[in-house]
């Protein structure tokens, strides 16, 4: 039997989430931690809901997983977010531990890649999964918010 649970898989719940945001004039990042093929915590951008520039997906999701598993680490966990994390959403990954970042569209400009942010040594991260469909999500959103 073919196992579903693929990063494509999880991929699609992120961004479920990033529409979410985006129905709500935020700007569309979603994200989803995952541990042993469950969802334990799932969110998306409120920085504007809630006037708090630090509310990124990333950092609900970290907020509400720790919460779920009784502790600060995520260790054995999988974040799944449609945009590469930016600086600050990767200072708390590398404090949380996590095992696993997959992220969908880069963030040339402000992604903790370019800005050469480190993450902790025993994080293993993928990138461009299912990236065609969040970035056409953001441009939509942007495109809209032009007009």
């Amino acid at each position: 039997m073919e196992n579903i649970f693929t990063d494509e898989y999880f991929m699609k719940k992120a961004l479920q989430e990033a529409e979410c945001a985006f129905e709500l004039g935020e700007i569309p990042v979603g994200a989803v931690i995952v541990v042993d093929n469950k969802i334990i915590a799932r969110s998306h951008n409120l920085t504007e809901m809630l006037h708090d520039v630090t509310a990124h997906a990333e950092m609900q999701t970290i907020t509400a997983a720790a919460n779920f598993l009784g502790g600060k680490y995520l260790k054995d966990c999988t974040l799944y977010v449609t945009l590469e994390p930016c600086q600050m959403c990767a200072g708390a990954l590398y404090w949380s531990q996590i095992s696993k970042i997959v992220f969908g569209a880069s963030d040339e400009n402000r992604g903790f890649i370019k800005m050469g942010t480190q993450l902790h040594p025993k994080t293993t991260v993928i990138s461009g999964v299912l990236a065609y469909e969040a970035a056409d999500l953001m441009q939509r959103f942007f495109a809209q918010k032009r007009k």
